[in-house]
């Protein structure tokens, strides 16, 4: 494996680096007041290639690797992590979109997601499903040249700001298992959709909410791939899509050490820094090395995917250790940080916040072991 970085791959980085400094450190906050994202941003981050650059040119995007597509995801999330939600759900929802759908019928939407126009919401988790993503009973029956969808789904990030769901549904046997599940892209105009928000304690400005469909009509065009062959492709996502999760959340403890370094270097207690105090410094130095080893396992995983070598375990094991090991690295430097980390007025509050949601959202921790232990072990052995 190379670990040289391309000139080209810096000066992507950089200018992402740039972006996040100038237009989302400043707004952080703001946008989670708002609970939404400003279209203007997205729209310029669009012109700038950020979203999807790992999808084919054809599409809009700029068909680079997806290395590239995670270091500059990592770039911006140091600026605002929920930027980092929208470019993880970007990825997800493009990959299965071009590696299964009709391109006369996905290409636009796609177009306009890397736009920074279209923001796209994935339909999967059920209220009476949770980790269980086979187990679903929103329905979608053919009639005639159209699909006709029922249902509801929950845990949905940007539902209220989506344009267009993608949307997971049995097509087989009522209580069958992920045989039976197909794929679909739901424009979210369609009669028949409810939708409503969640107040949660982070992730405000991404938002997570209800979609309740009620006999929803969409072309049979809009079927992603064959029928029954939806829960494999969503699993194919997320094993991209959870080394992305991992850089995303390791970004907010990357700045926040980085942050946290400067504090102690510049206060004092007892007539010396506090960096010289080995109760101070040791922490930062295990947190230091505990990132930089995840982050080298996340990299490695985009990697593995570049050249289509199997990746399951490792995305599993990005998934579970990214998150926790975020949220206790940035509970550290809070509590580093003093009184003063204890405010409002410092970003760490709200870091540990949204990071903490991805200790739940795309996967459990005890899901992602499990998964990493039959990829090990075998599913055989797993089984009893």
């Amino acid at each position: 494996m190379d670990f040289a970085t391309t000139p080209e791959q810096d000066a992507l980085v950089e200018t992402a680096a740039r972006f996040a400094d100038a237009r989302l450190v400043p707004f952080y906050k703001q946008r989670e007041r708002e609970g939404r994202f400003d279209r203007p941003t997205l729209e310029e981050m669009g012109r700038l290639g950020f979203f999807g650059p790992e999808l084919p040119d054809q599409h809009g995007g700029l068909g680079l690797d997806c290395v590239t597509a995670g270091l500059v995801l990592e770039a911006l999330c140091a600026g605002d992590y929920n930027i980092g939600q929208l470019l993880v759900t970007i990825s997800l929802a493009g990959t299965v979109l071009v590696r299964n759908g009709d391109p006369v019928v996905v290409s636009p939407w796609i177009r306009e997601m890397l736009a920074g126009r279209a923001l796209p919401a994935i339909g999967l988790t059920e209220p009476g499903g949770g980790s269980d993503a086979a187990r679903l009973s929103v329905r979608a029956v053919r009639d005639g040249d159209e699909y006709v969808i029922s249902g509801e789904k929950t845990s949905t990030t940007f539902v209220t700001q989506a344009a267009f769901a993608i949307v997971w549904a049995r097509t087989g046997p009522p209580g069958g298992g992920a045989g039976g599940i197909s794929t679909f892209l739901v424009p979210m105009d369609r009669p028949g959709i409810e939708i409503g928000e969640f107040e949660d304690m982070g992730g405000c400005a991404a938002g997570r909410g209800w979609m309740n469909l009620d006999s929803v009509r969409v072309p049979a065009s809009h079927l992603i791939g064959p029928e029954g062959k939806g829960f494999t492709q969503v699993m194919q996502g997320f094993d991209y899509s959870r080394a992305l999760i991992g850089l995303q959340c390791l970004a907010v403890a990357r700045q926040s050490l980085k942050e946290t370094w400067v504090s102690v270097g510049e206060r004092s207690s007892f007539g010396k820094p506090l960096a010289s105090h080995q109760g101070v410094s040791f922490p930062l130095a295990e947190a230091e090395t505990q990132v930089h080893a995840c982050r080298l396992m996340c990299l490695q995983t985009l990697w593995l995917k570049d050249r289509g070598l199997p990746h399951t375990a490792e995305a599993a094991m990005c998934k579970w250790w990214g998150p926790k090991l975020a949220f206790d690295v940035v509970q550290t430097c809070l509590l580093l940080h003093g009184h003063g980390g204890y405010s409002t007025e410092l970003p760490f509050e709200q870091r540990l916040r949204d990071v903490l949601g991805l200790q739940i959202g795309d996967g459990t921790a005890q899901i992602m072991k499990l998964v990493s232990a039959r990829n090990t072990a075998g599913r055989d052995a797993m089984s009893g």
